[in-house]
């Protein structure tokens, strides 16, 4: 092992992505300190690598096409204090839920509502991570990022580009490498407990005014009763985006299907509907194709029960965002990127 660095020939992927599928990297290059990135770089050839964090936003249908960056630093520290708000910054490598019960034991709210979503803190901004009324771009103060060819930037929230489950890391293919991100994050703040099901869990405990380790503790039991745990069954949490439609398809679609859930969109001409609802009504919660199926907890859930390959549950998710399209005329988008073939 180099200094900072660990080089891995012809490495077996499978334990390091939440489907738990097989998959292969000619090179994984696993770096301990972000001062051996050049070298890191420099082990790939020139060849951008594949960015892989706790693995919980990808599906390997295929095997790593080339080499494989692994971010491990992990360090967390308040960077600059106002008093009434704080300046958090992450490497990239940092467990995301360890991030989030850090800012909570140091005074600092925010993030609470996004407690328990598997991953690292380098992936949080490229897919601006999102649960129960919160997205992370709200925070994000600063985003520390190398572009091949260019060398290192840092980023405002508005150079990020947030969109919904979106960002310019994600969608301007030039290859970006997160390092590390920084959060701006209230000392206090009014809780955000609008959300279904956040609201009725603290109600059950008979909470009427929380505080932000209250709401952390209710996300984390809301999610562990409705999503699989990944180290149990092979998932990446939910693996469709909820559709954004035009006001007008969306009062046209209610108006058929009273039941269907939704919500208000970035901007008033359009709205979200609810990805779940519409593949429940379609049949799929519980289905099961071999090993790959759709959890009986949660119709945005796919799994791996055992020995599924990325293939099989990308052909799984084609199926579902079909028969979701041709009966309500909305298709579907994955949130995991997918690699080795295409959507």
């Amino acid at each position: 092992m180099s200094e900072g660095l660990r080089l891995v020939r012809d490495a077996d992927l499978g334990a390091r992505n939440t489907f738990r599928v097989p998959a292969r990297a000619p090179l994984l290059i696993e770096l301990m300190r972000l001062d051996a990135l050049a070298a890191a770089l420099g082990h790939a050839g020139g060849e951008p690598p594949l960015v892989l964090g706790g693995g919980s936003n990808l599906l390997f249908a295929g095997d790593a096409p080339g080499p494989v960056l692994s971010l491990q630093a992990r360090g967390i520290a308040i960077v600059d204090d106002a008093g009434d708000r704080a300046v958090v910054r992450a490497e990239a490598g940092a467990e995301w839920h360890t991030l989030v019960r850090w800012t909570l034991e140091h005074g600092l709210c925010g993030l609470e509502n996004l407690a328990l979503i598997p991953g690292t803190v380098g992936a949080a901004p490229i897919q601006n991570i999102g649960a129960y009324g919160v997205e992370v771009g709200e925070f994000v103060h600063a985003v520390e990022a190398f572009v091949p060819g260019t060398g290192m930037r840092r980023l405002g929230p508005a150079e990020c580009g947030f969109g919904y489950r979106d960002s310019v890391f994600k969608r301007d293919g030039q290859g970006w490498i997160v390092t590390a991100v920084e959060f701006s994050l209230p000392r206090t703040a009014a809780p955000r407990t609008g959300y279904a099901g956040v609201r009725e869990a603290l109600a059950g405990a008979g909470i009427a005014e929380p505080t932000p380790m209250q709401v952390f503790d209710a996300v984390c039991a809301l999610r562990r009763s409705k999503l699989p745990d990944p180290a149990v069954v092979g998932n990446a949490g939910s693996f469709f985006k909820n559709p954004v439609v035009p006001v007008a398809q969306a009062e046209a679609l209610a108006a058929r299907h009273p039941g269907l859930p939704v919500f208000a969109g970035a901007d008033a001409g359009r709205r979200k509907l609810s990805a779940a609802w519409l593949i429940d009504a379609c049949g799929w919660k519980g289905h099961r194709d071999g090993d790959a199926g759709v959890s009986e907890r949660h119709a945005l859930v796919l799994v791996n029960r055992g020995a599924a390959t990325g293939a099989q549950l990308l052909a799984l998710a084609r199926r579902i965002a079909a028969s979701v399209d041709e009966r309500f005329g909305v298709p579907l988008e994955p949130e995991p990127r997918i690699i080795g073939a295409q959507w």
